[in-house]
């Protein structure tokens, strides 16, 4: 997005994930300074916003004309607003650039469909990720930042950081400035990121699942002595059944970016679901999906013993498994 496509234009930026949208109010920001270095910057709130507002806010002051002005929250924009507004867009300022951002849902809608029919409106959408796509943002990152970090160290990475975009954008920052011109293996990640409480869940999870017990219960030790809340060892629990399950009713012969899609994770995370699955029925499945349910609602219930729970889960799993 360069200058002369901000300046004199609007921006409408739409969507329900923040972190993408500040990205694209940021770089029209960076684009207009890159034009005016003295460019002057204003926000302001659809619900504060009305035409003469707007007329002030693009109006050119005595140290520079261009100006930038963000106008976030547009789905409160007041009824007897959007016509000014309209009109404006229809007819922008040339040495401003207005974005509008507008945070998703249905609020506002009208307005929107309106804005996407002039000319001089250019819309940026930010769509949720999918839970197979989380792994091919912290690659890009990465990327951005000049390092190389393949699809397994970034499963890790959101196993461990999470999928908040902007925790995981600026976990993946760390690595590429920490390890300069290195490619960024999953030995590195589990160097930085791999105490975190929802990685430790995971590692539990994942013994279990292939049969492990001593392995998994030592993981679970590990996990309690350091934290974790027992809530999210259940959570990787239902996570980890829950994939299994879509992976074994999945149709056969599906290439693997099908298949993970359907599955819901990112392809490299097939390779251990499909080495898991190989000791699970679909009966053994279905009573370990019931014993994850009756564990979760043990612990949220305040269980006097969250420990022996949580013991008694990856026996069961670990059994279930067994059984077949």
């Amino acid at each position: 997005m360069s200058g002369p496509q901000v300046l004199g234009r609007v921006t409408l930026v739409t969507g329900p994930e923040e972190f993408l949208n500040e990205r694209t109010v940021q770089t029209a920001r960076q684009s207009v300074r890159s034009q005016d270095a003295e460019a002057e910057f204003s926000e302001a709130r659809g619900g504060d916003l009305t035409l003469a507002t707007l007329g002030e806010l693009a109006a050119p002051s005595l140290f520079s004309a261009v100006r930038c002005i963000v106008v976030r929250q547009l789905e409160d924009l007041p009824e007897e607003s959007v016509a000014g507004l309209l009109d404006y867009c229809t007819n922008p300022v040339d040495d401003v650039a207005l974005v509008l951002v507008h945070s998703g849902g249905q609020k506002g809608s009208g307005v929107l469909t309106k804005l996407r029919k002039i000319t001089t409106v250019t819309e940026v959408k930010s769509a949720a990720l999918k839970p197979s796509e989380f792994v091919g943002f912290a690659v890009s990152e990465a990327r951005v930042s000049g390092a190389r970090m393949d699809s397994e160290a970034a499963g890790f990475l959101v196993t461990a950081v999470g999928q908040d975009l902007r925790s995981l954008s600026a976990a993946a920052h760390q690595l590429a400035n920490d390890f300069p011109g290195e490619p960024l293996t999953i030995e590195k990640v589990k160097r930085y990121f791999g105490g975190r409480a929802e990685a430790k869940s995971f590692a539990v999870a994942d013994a279990a699942l292939y049969g492990r017990r001593a392995a998994a219960l030592e993981e679970l030790r590990w996990a309690l002595d350091g934290g974790t809340p027992a809530v999210l060892v259940t959570s990787a629990f239902a996570g980890g059944v829950r994939g299994l399950a879509k992976f074994v009713g999945a149709p056969r012969g599906m290439r693997e970016a099908d298949l993970a899609r359907e599955v819901g994770v990112p392809p490299w995370k097939l390779r251990t679901i499909r080495e898991q699955a190989r000791s699970w029925s679909p009966a053994g499945l279905a009573a370990a999906i019931r014993a994850v349910a009756q564990a979760d609602a043990d612990i949220k219930g305040a269980a006097s013993d969250a420990s022996y729970t949580l013991e008694r889960l990856v026996l069961t799993i670990a059994g279930l498994r067994d059984a077949r």
